[in-house]
């Protein structure tokens, strides 16, 4: 299977019921294999099949009321 990461970087994350919230959206997502997110960096890896762009997942992230850049 072919896999695309992004990295992405997130704003707004104070402890790690925030980045859990994020984790759970994006790894409900169809299309997200895996997402590891970090409150502590404001950062994130969101592992996708390549149909989904880093656009979309960027406003997936940002769905979830968090700041987020490439």
């Amino acid at each position: 299977m072919n896999q695309v990461a992004h990295a992405l970087k997130i704003t707004g994350m104070t402890c790690g019921c925030c980045s859990g919230r994020v984790t759970r959206v994006l790894e409900a997502t169809p299309g997200v294999i895996q997402a590891d997110i970090s409150w502590q960096s404001h950062a994130g890896i969101v592992v996708t099949t390549p149909d989904l762009t880093k656009e979309q997942v960027m406003a997936i992230v940002a769905s979830t009321g968090f700041g987020v850049s490439a």
